[in-house]
């Protein structure tokens, strides 16, 4: 049987098996991976799956098993263990489906999948991963060595049914190229970094050569790193680094926190708490987008969504449980794996960009820091704080003036978000969270 049948027969077979509700998702797909490392293959995977998972209701219990044997015998399994789970399960009485005036699909083309992503052999797809390597290494004669250069692929199709009559299935593809060199100064001092493209389609990757080229000029300009003396200057966030500062918020907004009380941003709908400057979206419905889908892991059709406009917390992101929490409605966020209660995930989820280039950011700073890099981790979204691990470039009279390591970057999300004074127009989605360039003023640098 085809997918949509294999879902659709498991919830008719939960539902005269005695569950009260039921929905079935259910996932194939093809995945290829490859490391090149100073020209040689060092890793190659290549593997296919085909799998499903139910979650059944019996009145407001809930309980949810999956499987990757699609013969009779093992979905007859498959459901007699859900509704027998279901039975003796603790009751929760927020739990349960979507009402059935919420389900629904997006039913433009959103342009996500494409056939060329698995349209090369394996020797071409190794032979990507060999020529972003050979394009970082072969860059500078300081780049010595390498952790590698790498090609993925992937493509999949995703099928969710439930008892209300909600049937929706979507295919997705993705592809990506990246390359890691290292390289040495004349101390013997090394450093490494990277780069890499992502996209829906072969056709719509960067070269190998663009990609080994940016990773080696980004590798190069952290040679001769040293500290900085503890200062508070303002701080720019390069888009990669930004997006990190996107993904806190995202977590900070997240149903989940909210309703646990575990996010500084509870209790905060429709107040100010950032920048006039400062529009955040989340938007599940851009053509091609890494987050888009025409509908949510619950049958919700997928939206954009502002959660920050202008600076006032405009939504939190809900799926339908926390949005039963919190006496509010679903936001189309729910996300799943195949067994288990939905979470919560973003869509497209991005800062609205700002006018200016990075260069005139950075022009306009007379001592401060460019963070190319965090390390670890160090936010508390219960009360903002700040402090993370740092690596970047130092800037003097609106000019990069030399690379810093061993410092850290502190703050409080709170004040950062009402203290972004710039932000750039250099907005690019290399993943479902981006950002594009951020000044923040009034942050702590602690080096030496």
């Amino acid at each position: 049987m085809e997918l949509k049948e294999v879902a659709t027969d498991v919830v008719e077979r939960a539902m005269r098996a005695g569950a009260t509700a039921a929905e079935a998702v259910a996932r194939e797909g093809n995945e290829f991976s490859t490391v090149v490392r100073l020209g040689e293959v060092e890793t190659l995977k290549e593997s296919g799956a085909k799998v499903l998972g139910v979650r059944v209701f019996h009145g407001k219990r809930a309980a949810s098993t999956y499987t990757s044997d699609f013969s009779a015998a093992g979905l007859g399994q498959l459901v007699s263990s859900a509704v027998s789970l279901a039975r003796i399960t603790s009751e929760d009485p927020e739990s349960g489906l979507p009402q059935a005036s919420e389900l629904g699909k997006l039913d433009s083309d959103l342009d996500l999948y494409h056939q060329d992503v698995y349209s090369l052999s394996t020797e071409q797809r190794i032979e990507y991963a060999r020529r972003a390597e050979k394009a970082a290494t072969s860059a500078d004669a300081r780049i010595q060595n390498s952790e590698g250069g790498s090609f993925d692929a992937a493509d999949g199709k995703k099928v969710l049914a439930n008892s209300l009559g909600f049937v929706g299935e979507y295919k997705r593809s993705y592809c990506s190229v990246s390359a890691v060199p290292v390289a040495k100064d004349a101390n013997g001092a090394m450093q490494r970094d990277f780069w890499y493209s992502v996209a829906r389609s072969i056709k719509l990757l960067e070269s190998p050569e663009e990609v080994g080229r940016v990773a080696a000029q980004r590798t190069l300009r952290r040679l001769g790193a040293r500290k900085v003396k503890t200062s508070q200057v303002p701080v720019i966030f390069d888009p990669l680094v930004a997006r990190s500062l996107l993904d806190s918020i995202a977590e900070a907004v997240n149903g989940d926190s909210i309703y646990r009380g575990a996010s500084f941003l509870a209790g905060k709908l429709g107040e100010k708490v950032a920048g006039d400057n400062v529009t955040v979206i989340d938007d599940g419905t851009m053509p091609g987008g890494f987050g888009t889908s025409p509908f949510d892991s619950e049958g919700v059709k997928t939206r954009r969504t502002v959660v920050i406009d202008k600076g006032v917390l405009s939504s939190y992101l809900l799926n339908t449980y926390t949005a039963k929490k919190l006496t509010l409605h679903t936001t189309g966020n729910a996300s799943r794996g195949l067994a288990g209660t939905p979470g919560i995930g973003v869509g497209n989820f991005y800062l609205e960009a700002g006018q200016r280039t990075p260069e005139q950011i950075i022009a306009d700073v007379k001592e401060g820091l460019y963070v190319t890099e965090f390390l670890g981790f160090g936010v508390n979204l219960v009360t903002g704080d700040f402090s993370r691990g740092a690596s970047g470039i130092w800037i003097s009279g609106g000019r990069f003036a030399f690379p810093v390591e061993e410092i850290t970057v502190a703050g409080n999300l709170k004040d950062m978000l009402n203290e972004v004074s710039e932000i750039g127009s250099d907005l690019e989605f290399r993943g479902s969270v981006a950002a594009p360039t951020i000044r923040i003023d009034g942050l702590t640098v602690a080096g030496e």
